[in-house]
């Protein structure tokens, strides 16, 4: 019942529904985080934006498919989740928060991101996993500190040759696409650290021993025929894994490992900014 009525009150703009839906929330958190997910919301109350040194907003598992213009006072955000809505299109207010370090898009339906992007000068932390993206926006390339990319679950073919200007990037979630190949790009990379490609389309994997900063690879589910080569101390997850490059005949070709081995794997929870 509580559910059903917080639904029928995200359509009405009055005061009362409001304050509804925020449970009395009338004045800033001390602790400076709003977490407004799962409450079926179909707008953003706009008394949120009253918060100015507002620093974490969590508006996750709603039914939001834009934003109020008055989100631009909110210019102290670092956090913003804006994962599992109706988003067909990133608002532009959004690019608006300049002081942004982590920003959650994962399970909309975004085909692309505006060039407005480039403003969040600021981002360490980029999730756009699960969405309906069939390139990487080169507008990506351009956040220079972004140091973790989570693109996973799209239909991710390549990979632009500009993403090797992000020199701060060091994780690279890039499972569930559609890549044929190892992304050429990554092997220019020497500073990444983690990098996952598992569950794409990729037959042969070149070798990733050069890369001194690698730490982690993930590259099962596969059709490839080989593993990659990689540099002593760095953890493989994947097919053969365990062996030498080339597969040797016997049972079982698919590693398991235990929940305590894997280390570095995408994080269940949000992450703060470090």
């Amino acid at each position: 019942m509580g559910n059903s009525l917080k639904a029928i009150a995200a359509f009405v703009p009055s005061n009362k529904c409001q304050k509804y839906l925020l449970e009395d929330l009338e004045e800033m958190p001390v602790d400076k985080m709003v977490d407004l997910s799962g409450r079926q919301l179909r707008r953003l109350p706009l008394h949120i934006c009253s918060f100015r040194e507002l620093v974490k907003l969590y508006l996750s598992d709603n039914n939001l498919n834009h934003l109020p213009p008055e989100l631009e006072q909110l210019q102290n955000l670092q956090i913003l989740a804006l994962d599992f809505n109706n988003f067909k299109a990133l608002p532009l207010v959004v690019c608006t928060l300049k002081q942004l370090c982590i920003l959650y898009l994962g399970n909309n339906k975004l085909c692309s991101l505006p060039l407005e992007l480039r403003l969040l000068q600021n981002l360490k932390t980029l999730w756009i996993e699960s969405n309906c993206l069939q390139y990487l926006p080169e507008v990506v390339c351009e956040l220079s500190l972004l140091k973790t990319l989570h693109a996973g679950s799209n239909a991710l073919r390549t990979l632009p040759p500009q993403l090797q200007c992000l020199q701060e990037l060091r994780t690279i979630w890039l499972s569930g696409n559609l890549l044929s190949e190892f992304p050429p790009v990554l092997l220019d990379m020497p500073f990444l650290e983690v990098i996952d490609v598992d569950r794409n389309s990729i037959r042969f994997f070149p070798s990733l021993a050069h890369l001194p900063g690698l730490k982690l690879v993930i590259y099962d589910h596969n059709p490839c025929r080989n593993a990659p080569k990689v540099a002593k101390g760095v953890r493989r997850v994947g097919r053969w894994s365990e062996e030498t490059p080339e597969p040797r005949k016997r049972s079982g070709a698919v590693i398991d490992i235990t929940l305590d081995e894997k280390p570095l794997l995408p994080p269940a929870a949000k992450t703060e900014p470090e």
